[in-house]
């Protein structure tokens, strides 16, 4: 045995002449290697999860937009309401507010000869006398502005469209200093026909 050989050592770490044992520490690389690919595939993983969760919340948000736009496009194309409602099944209460006296005679003669049904006719009540300035008022319940307004609108234009408290589905002309006459009957048959005849709306945003 040389003297260079650790005691307790000898076979293949005997030391013979030049030859000396490798006592070297054994290599981590295996380690560092495995530690490096988990360490790739976790943040792999959590890159993978965040885009996840982006999308889930992404797609989510375009899926309402997209709804959304859908919805529009369904408005947009949607022909408008008709109104079936006729002139004879609305019944006018026509009162003269104006110093200008057979006024409100006048005008419910010639909506009667209009088909409209023809209710109470004479002087206005005290809170609208001589206090409308512009054309009239066409005072009814609220559910009047959906219906009988639009169609009695078709024959005196420039009124007002008020509301009350009433129960009944009359409504009530009330002529103001600036009201001459009705709207000449053509036109006033054009703007009610264009009430019974559904319009395409506008496509173009779709």
């Amino acid at each position: 045995m040389s003297m260079l050989t650790p005691p307790g050592m000898g076979g293949k770490y005997r030391v013979t002449g030049q030859t000396y044992p490798r006592m070297r520490r054994p290599s981590n690389r295996r380690r560092i290697i495995t530690a490096a690919i988990a360490a790739v595939l976790a943040l792999g993983l959590a890159g993978w999860g965040t885009t996840q969760l982006i999308d889930v919340f992404a797609g989510d948000g375009d899926r309402r937009a997209t709804a959304a736009r859908a919805t529009a496009c369904q408005r947009a194309t949607a022909v408008a309401p008709v109104l079936s409602l006729r002139p004879g099944q609305i019944t006018v209460n026509v009162y003269n507010a104006t110093p200008r006296g057979g006024l409100a005679k006048a005008a419910a003669d010639e909506l009667r000869r209009r088909g409209f049904a023809i209710g109470q006719v004479g002087n206005a009540p005290a809170a609208y006398d001589k206090k409308v300035a512009g054309v009239g008022v066409l005072l009814g319940a609220p559910t009047a502005a959906k219906g009988p307004f639009l169609v009695l609108g078709t024959q005196v234009k420039g009124t007002t469209p008020r509301t009350d408290t009433r129960r009944t589905a009359d409504v009530d002309l009330i002529l103001g200093t600036a009201f001459t006459t009705l709207a000449p009957k053509p036109l006033a048959d054009q703007a009610l026909a264009a009430l019974a005849r559904p319009v395409p709306a506008d496509k173009s945003r779709c």
